[in-house]
């Protein structure tokens, strides 16, 4: 029983690592769509504006992710990172070098510079969900198993491929919606519509891009799609689709916070669905949730542990976004230094 808990606690991580990462993966994709210096300068402005203040904290649901795994199901973890070291090693790289260039390419002075970083940046951005879904498509397809030794095939095959480019597309997606709310709230609004159609049309991309996936797990991985297409995996699927319309739906009205509740919800859905697809199993058909447990006493205690973390974590989590939402993390513009500089609002300086 804690096992499954535990199991599910594990697939809500990945759902929400899935969409804020997600929403910060698809930023860096349009950054490196924008086009070049002058056509791409507004995007990138708010690109940078928006990231800024809470680029870092979402990939605390990663951590998490990796912490449930190697304490509460070692034999996953050993099994996925001895398999599947090569593409999550690049997606490791490719993690670093994605914050090095976001945190370097704004303060560089030289334009070389600035291109140099958000070039990485960006770059990075792509590769990184690939390699993530490839990984996943790895599991999904059921060739990696106990004891599989690492090799290409455990990671290129069709149903990886394919799960690698579902991850860009549904980052683009979320990108998109997030860039759209927030070009409304930056008072952009050439920006608005600018990122509304391409949200627009990589809901689109993602749509057939999933359809495409669909008829390729029917052949490649029988397991999985039987459990998308029955049960829990269906409901979820019907839900994702749902939400999938709203989200048509209010990106065509004046952009709400809706929209990315309902973008986020498409790409939660469909990761549970995954999820519900795979039961019992954590890795089909070979490592089931009770046969990659870890000991009884330490999944109690990891257990108590993520819950006290979710009641420390979660409100500041909550806090920060709201903060950025309602522009109170804005940076402060030099008009604003420059007046608040030496001064107590008087004119008069501290202490004189």
């Amino acid at each position: 029983m804690t096992a499954d808990l535990i199991a599910v606690v594990l697939l809500l991580a990945v759902a929400a690592y899935a969409g804020a990462g997600g929403t910060d993966y698809g930023a860096g994709f349009w950054d490196l769509t924008a086009g070049g210096t002058e056509r791409g300068k507004r995007p990138r402005w708010l690109i940078d504006h928006a990231m800024a203040p809470v680029w870092e904290v979402n990939n605390v649901w990663l951590i998490f992710v990796l912490v449930i795994m190697w304490t509460g199901f070692p034999i996953l973890f050993q099994t996925v990172f001895s398999a599947m070291w090569l593409p999550l090693a690049l997606a490791a790289v490719g993690l670093v070098l994605r914050g090095a260039g976001f945190a370097f390419r704004k303060p560089s002075r030289r334009l070389a510079g600035r291109r140099l970083y958000g070039a990485v940046f960006a770059v990075a951005s792509v590769v990184t969900p690939f390699f993530l879904g490839a990984a996943v498509g790895g599991v999904a397809s059921g060739r990696v198993a106990p004891g599989t030794a690492a090799s290409a095939e455990t990671w290129s095959n069709p149903t990886s491929l394919m799960f690698g480019f579902v991850a860009i597309a549904t980052t683009a997606f979320l990108g998109a919606v997030f860039l759209t709310g927030d070009a409304r709230r930056f008072d952009a609004p050439d920006l608005v519509g600018y990122f509304r159609w391409r949200a627009l049309s990589t809901l689109g991309a993602l749509t057939v891009l999933a359809v495409i996936t669909g008829f390729v797990t029917h052949e490649d991985s029988p397991y999985v799609w039987h459990g998308l297409t029955h049960g829990l995996g269906l409901l979820f699927v019907v839900v994702a689709g749902v939400a999938a319309l709203a989200t048509v739906w209010l990106l065509l009205r004046t952009p709400s916070v809706w929209m990315r509740v309902t973008a986020v919800g498409v790409v939660a859905c469909a990761v549970i669905a995954w999820g519900m697809a795979q039961r019992p199993y954590l890795i089909p058909t070979s490592l089931t949730v009770t046969d990659a447990a870890g000991a009884p006493a330490t999944l109690t205690w990891l257990a108590i542990v993520t819950l006290v973390a979710l009641v420390l974590v979660m409100p500041a989590v909550v806090l920060l976004y709201w903060l950025d939402t309602h522009g109170e993390l804005e940076e402060l513009s030099d008009a604003e230094l420059r007046s608040g500089s030496g001064s107590d609002g008087d004119g008069a300086t501290p202490g004189g």
